[in-house]
C-alpha cells in the first residue's frame, strides 16, 4: 500500500468515527433517588439557600480545599456560589424553585451549562429525593464520546450529595 493509499484510508476511518459519534445522544441524564429523612418543605429550603446548599455539597465533601464564594442574596432564586476546586471552576445559581423542586443552572465555562434538580415528593418514612443532571453535549464528538461515562462519574457525586443530604437532616 502506497503512503498516499494508507492516509487515504487513515482519513476514512477518522472520519468514520467522527460520523458515528453523531448517533450517541445529544443529551445526558443522570439520576440517583433516596430516602431522606426530612419534611419536603425543609429540604427545599436548605436546597434553595446558599449556606444549606453547602451542608450537603458533594464536592466540598470530596475536596476539602474546595474555594466557595458566594453572590446574590442568601435563600432563593439568584442565590448561588462560585467554586473552584480539584474537579474544576464555575458556578451554581438557584434558577427556579417550586414546593417540590430546586432548579440549578451550572456555568462550567468550556465544559459546558448542565442542569441540576433536586426533586422532592413526601414518602411513608421520610421524603424521596431525587437528584437529575441534565446536560446537552451539543455536536462535539468529543463530548458526545464524554457523554456515554456521564452517569459512572457524576453519579457518584448525586449519590454523595444525597447521603449528605440525610446526615445533615
Amino acid at each position: 500500500m502506497t503512503l498516499t493509499q494508507t492516509f487515504v484510508v487513515a482519513a476514512a476511518g477518522i472520519g468514520g468515527l467522527t460520523a458515528a459519534t453523531y448517533l450517541l445522544p445529544r443529551n445526558v441524564v443522570v439520576e440517583r433517588t433516596a430516602l431522606v429523612q426530612a419534611a419536603p418543605a425543609d429540604i427545599i429550603a436548605r436546597a434553595a439557600s446558599n449556606m444549606g446548599y453547602q451542608s450537603f455539597n458533594p464536592y466540598a465533601s470530596a475536596d476539602p480545599d474546595l474555594k466557595i464564594s458566594h453572590f446574590g442574596p442568601d435563600h432563593g432564586v439568584g442565590s448561588g456560589f462560585q467554586f473552584e476546586g480539584k474537579d474544576g471552576k464555575g458556578q451554581q445559581t438557584v434558577s427556579a424553585i417550586t414546593d417540590t423542586s430546586v432548579t440549578y443552572a451550572i456555568d462550567l465555562g468550556a465544559m459546558g451549562q448542565p442542569i441540576q434538580i433536586l426533586t422532592v415528593l413526601a414518602k411513608a418514612g421520610g421524603t424521596e429525593v431525587t437528584w437529575t443532571m441534565q446536560a446537552d453535549m451539543g455536536l462535539n464528538p468529543i463530548k458526545r464520546t464524554f457523554g456515554l461515562f456521564m452517569d459512572k462519574m457524576i453519579g457518584k457525586t448525586l449519590e454523595q450529595g444525597l447521603s449528605n443530604l440525610n446526615t445533615a437532616s
